[in-house]
C-alpha cells in the first residue's frame, strides 16, 4: 500500500541552511536547463525531446550524481505526462520552469531513496547526500551527509520501503518541507469495528454532511473557507488584469495560486482524516459519496454551482478520503445522489420544496437542514435505516483543525414522520 509522510525540515545552523539553499537552487537550475533544452527540441521539427545533454559533469559536484539522475528522471516523467494528456486532448501546457530570472528560482529537489535516511524519535532527523564540492566547501567528511532536524509526527513511522524524497522551500510558511512516499504492509491496516454504513452529501456552504446507519450525523461548515477561496480568486483576477500584454502570470500570482491550493488541500486533508476517524469509531465499514456532477446539475443557485465546481477538486478529495479510509479497512463508493437535495423526506416531493440558505421546506409542513436531510435521503437509497437521528455534530475549521461548534442545526421538530422528525436534534 502506497502512503506518504510529510514533515517540516529545520537546518541546525545558518551554515547548514546556506548549504541546503544552494543545493535546492542548483537543483532548480538543473531542472530549468533540462526543461529548456527539451522545449527547444520540441519546437524543432527535427528535434528529439528525449535526446538531452550530459549534466552530471556540471552539476554532480554540487548535487551528487544520484540527485542529478533523479531530477532528469522527474523531468522526463513530466514530459511523458504532457504527451499522454496531449493525446487525450487534455494538455494545458508544456512542463514549466521552477521560477524565472526576474523573480528567482523555486527551491526544490528530489533525492533518490538510497541517498537519504530518516530517523524518528524524540529528536527526529533527516540526512541527505550532497555533492563532494559542497562537502569540501562546508567541511563535511567524505562519507558524511547533511543532517537536518525533522519536526512533525509522521503518519507512517514503520514502512517496508521509502520512495524518492521531495524537498522544497515553502514560501508561504517560510520553512523547508519534505514529502516522503512509503510502502506500508497491508497487514497494518485496521479492520472495521462493525458493518455500519454512511452517506456523504458534498455541498457548497457546508463542505460535507454525513449520516450513518447508527443515527449519527456530522456537518462540516465551509462558508469561511469558501469566502477566503473566493477572495483569493478575485485578487488573482485583479492582478492578471494589470499584467502587460504577452504576460500571463507573475511571481505574486503564482504565490496566490499556491496559497489558495494549499489552504484548500490542508482543510480537505484534515476533513477526510477527522471524518474517517469518527466513522471508524461508529463501526462504519462502507461510505457512499454522492457524485459531484449530480450536485452541479440539480442545485438551484448558479453562484452555488460555481463555488462548488471551483472549490472542489472532487476526484482528488475522493482519493484522499479513500486512502484514509483504507487505513481503517473502510471502503468508499461513489454513487448518484440526484435530487436528494430537493427531496422532502416526509412526502417525497422534489418539485414543491424550497430552500433558503441551509433550510429545506415543503408545503407538507416539513422543515429541516437541507444538507443533513440530503445525506440521510441518500443513505436511505443505499440501505435500510432503522435508528432515529441524534443531534448532529457541527464542525468548523480554525485554519488548523476541525473543531466541534457549540452551534448545531435545529430544524422544526414537529414532523409527521418520526424517522425524519429527529433530523437535526
Amino acid at each position: 500500500m502506497k502512503r506518504a509522510n510529510t514533515f517540516e525540515v529545520i537546518p541546525q545552523s545558518d551554515e547548514d541552511e546556506e548549504l541546503l539553499r544552494r543545493l535546492l537552487d542548483a537543483s532548480a537550475a538543473l531542472w530549468n536547463e533540462i526543461n529548456y533544452e527539451r522545449r527547444e527540441n520540441y519546437a524543432d521539427p527535427d528535434g528529439d525531446v528525449w535526446d538531452i545533454s550530459e549534466y552530471r559533469g556540471r552539476y554532480g559536484g554540487v548535487l551528487g550524481a544520484s540527485t542529478v539522475q533523479q531530477i532528469e528522471r522527474k523531468n522526463r516523467e513530466a514530459w511523458k505526462s504532457f504527451f499522454s494528456l496531449k493525446k487525450k486532448g487534455e494538455a494545458n501546457g508544456k512542463p514549466g520552469f521552477w521560477g524565472n530570472v526576474d523573480e528567482g528560482r523555486e527551491l526544490r529537489t528530489y533525492i533518490r531513496n538510497t541517498s537519504y535516511s530518516v530517523e524518528w524519535g524524540e529528536y527526529s532527523r533527516l540526512e541527505i547526500l550532497v555533492g563532494q564540492d559542497l562537502k569540501n566547501e562546508y567541511g563535511l567528511g567524505h562519507r558524511e551527509r547533511l543532517r537536518l532536524e525533522v519536526r512533525g509526527d509522521p503518519n507512517w513511522k514503520e514502512y517496508e520501503n521509502q520512495g524518492r524524497l521531495e524537498l522544497f522551500y515553502d514560501e508561504q510558511a517560510q520553512t523547508f518541507r519534505a514529502f516522503q512516499p512509503v510502502t506500508v504492509d497491508d497487514s497494518r491496516l485496521a479492520q472495521p469495528l462493525a458493518s455500519e454504513e454512511a452517506a456523504l452529501d458534498i455541498g457548497a456552504n457546508n463542505l460535507v454532511a454525513c449520516t450513518t446507519t447508527t443515527g449519527q450525523q456530522y456537518l462540516y461548515e465551509g462558508r469561511d473557507l469558501f469566502k477566503r477561496f473566493r477572495e483569493t480568486t478575485r485578487e488573482i483576477a485583479r492582478l492578471q488584469s494589470l499584467l502587460e500584454d504577452g504576460r500571463y502570470s507573475s511571481h505574486r500570482i503564482r504565490r496566490l495560486y499556491d496559497r489558495r491550493t494549499k489552504r484548500r488541500d490542508h482543510a480537505q486533508d484534515a476533513l477526510a482524516r477527522d471524518l474517517i476517524e469518527h466513522l471508524y469509531d461508529e463501526g462504519v465499514s462502507t461510505v457512499y459519496v454522492g457524485a459531484l456532477t449530480d450536485v452541479l446539475e440539480t442545485h438551484w443557485s448558479v453562484e452555488t454551482n460555481a463555488k462548488t465546481h471551483n472549490f472542489w477538486a472532487f476526484r482528488a478529495f475522493v482519493n484522499r478520503l479513500a486512502c484514509t479510509a483504507e487505513e481503517y479497512g473502510i471502503s468508499v463508493e461513489v454513487r448518484s445522489e440526484a435530487w436528494t437535495s430537493q427531496e422532502c423526506p416526509n412526502c417525497g416531493s422534489t418539485e414543491d420544496t424550497t430552500r433558503h440558505r441551509d433550510t429545506l421546506m415543503c408545503p407538507c409542513g416539513f422543515e429541516g437542514h437541507a444538507d443533513l436531510v440530503a445525506s440521510e435521503t441518500f443513505l436511505r437509497r443505499q440501505t435500510t435505516v432503522t435508528r432515529s437521528m441524534a443531534r448532529p455534530v457541527c464542525l468548523k475549521w480554525d485554519n488548523h483543525e476541525w473543531l466541534e461548534s457549540s452551534r448545531s442545526p435545529r430544524p422544526n421538530e414537529e414532523h409527521t414522520n418520526p424517522q425524519v422528525a429527529s433530523v437535526g436534534r
